[in-house]
């Protein structure tokens, strides 16, 4: 369980002259260490109704299950101040669909962006507020407490418990994680997302793996497909679009991103509404019934030392950057562009980085949640850290064979790079989720190995 605090509710107030929209935030990070009520902004929205409906689309994810739905999900939505943005984040309570909306600098009005992240209170008042906003009467957006009461806060008044699972915190790494591998597929203007997104059929929320659903760019829309042809882009569970249609009519257009087919598995993809002054993207994973926790995709960064001590390193030099550029950390670092992009996804793992497809660039926020939990908890990494704490590793060149404790002999075989292995989670997944615990026991031993040589050559030439 996670608990959140509040100084009070959120509230949307109305006077004569103006609304004013005041978003309380809990305990969370900023540039001057934590805070227990952190202000972000102040000033106006210049397009209210937009931002309302984002930040109700944003809601529903959190408060979502697209899976087994009987089970309750109700997760703060997280805010992070970037200097000329706001991001709004929440992850569904089955784990599989990210959504962030981002209000830009034309979005913003009237004050300037802080920086930090913290979770922000949408309760069930004020959601019924923001949707009953039918103009765009000026609108005066607080982040955290009223100015006069960020000296005289005398302990909060509105406290939530909430579940926090693990494959939720892994869900929010391997987003980012596979995003980071997106390209644009397709844009349509706004009518043709309008009638795309209204045509998609609604499903049961249960998904099948066995029988994904594809849709390639056709000139200025989308088409169904039975196959992943060049171009084309997996949608699975295409119910979990519908926090879309909350903005739909203020969309200018949608933007669709996925990595390249390569073959028949379903595969993640981004869905982005263009907004005035903002964006709203929400990212699905490969299968409404299988969240992102599984995914695997950060288990190789995890699993070495050296990108532990490069994120280290790394951590210290951000800022809150709306873009993180590889290019000038490389510089500051003293670290190769790839070293670099491995310390990213360490990070991304305990919640300090996100990735944008839009923009194709990291951004940096720090999640509220235990920093450690995400490796302490993968069940995978645990269990290649206890075969090669166990001996259980023998390499012999290009071949690693690693003995399980019933004395199964696996064995792990490089191919250009990838390791392959003889175990069913190999034969059933094909590397689609990330390496299995024997290639990621055999590859802890060669990085092992290849840094004591390191250390002897280092020692040598200390010598010499």
């Amino acid at each position: 369980m996670q608990a959140v605090a509040y100084r009070r509710p959120s509230v949307l107030e109305s006077s004569a002259d103006e609304q004013r929209l005041g978003l309380e935030t809990s305990r969370g990070a900023t540039p001057s260490g934590a805070e227990d009520h952190p202000r972000f902004f102040a000033g106006f929205l210049t397009s209210p109704q937009v931002a309302s409906a984002g930040l109700l689309a944003v809601a529903d994810v959190a408060a979502a299950r697209y899976y087994q739905r009987q089970l309750r999900a109700s997760l703060d939505p997280v805010v992070t101040g970037n200097g000329d943005r706001l991001r709004f984040e929440s992850f569904s309570g089955c784990g599989g669909v990210y959504a962030r909306l981002d209000v830009l600098e034309p979005g913003l009005d009237g004050g300037e962006v802080g920086h930090g992240t913290t979770n922000v209170d949408v309760n069930n008042p004020l959601r019924e507020a923001l949707s009953r906003i039918g103009s765009d009467d000026p609108l005066h957006l607080r982040v955290g407490p009223e100015e006069l009461a960020v000296t005289t806060l005398d302990g909060p008044v509105v406290e939530k418990k909430v579940p926090l699972p693990d494959r939720w915190l892994r869900g929010f790494a391997e987003a980012q994680v596979i995003a980071a591998g997106f390209d644009l597929r397709a844009e349509l203007p706004a009518a043709e997302a309008v009638r795309f997104l209204r045509a998609l059929p609604r499903g049961t929320g249960r998904g099948s793996a066995a029988d994904p659903r594809w849709v390639v760019p056709a000139g200025r829309t989308l088409r169904p497909t039975t196959r992943p042809v060049p171009g084309a882009v997996c949608l699975p569970g295409p119910e979990r679009l519908i926090a879309l249609q909350r903005v739909l009519r203020h969309a200018t257009a949608l933007r669709v991103y996925g990595p390249a087919a390569t073959g028949a598995a379903s595969a993640a993809g981004a869905w982005e509404a263009v907004l005035p002054g903002m964006r709203l993207t929400l990212t699905l994973s490969p299968d409404a019934s299988r969240g992102f926790s599984g995914e695997g995709g950060v288990l190789d960064s995890l699993a070495t030392d050296e990108a532990a001590e490069d994120a280290e390193l790394i951590s210290v030099l951000l800022a809150w950057e709306p873009r993180i550029d590889i290019a000038d950390l490389a510089a500051s670092s003293g670290l190769t562009a790839e070293r670099v992009r491995a310390a990213l996804v360490r990070l991304g793992t305990s919640g300090r980085v996100g990735y944008d497809t839009a923009e194709a660039a990291y951004f940096h926020r720090e999640l509220p949640y235990d920093a450690e939990r995400v490796e302490r908890h993968n069940p995978r990494l645990r269990s290649a850290r206890a075969l090669v704490a166990a001996g259980a590793v023998a390499l012999d060149g290009p071949l690693g064979t690693v003995t399980a404790q019933d004395g199964h002999v696996h064995r792990v075989r490089d191919e250009a790079g990838t390791l392959s292995c003889s175990c069913l989670w190999w034969a059933k997944y094909r590397g689609g989720r990330g390496p299995c615990k024997h290639a990621l026991a055999v590859r802890m031993v060669r990085r092992g190995g290849a840094a004591a040589e390191q250390d002897r050559a280092r020692v040598d030439g200390g010598v010499r």
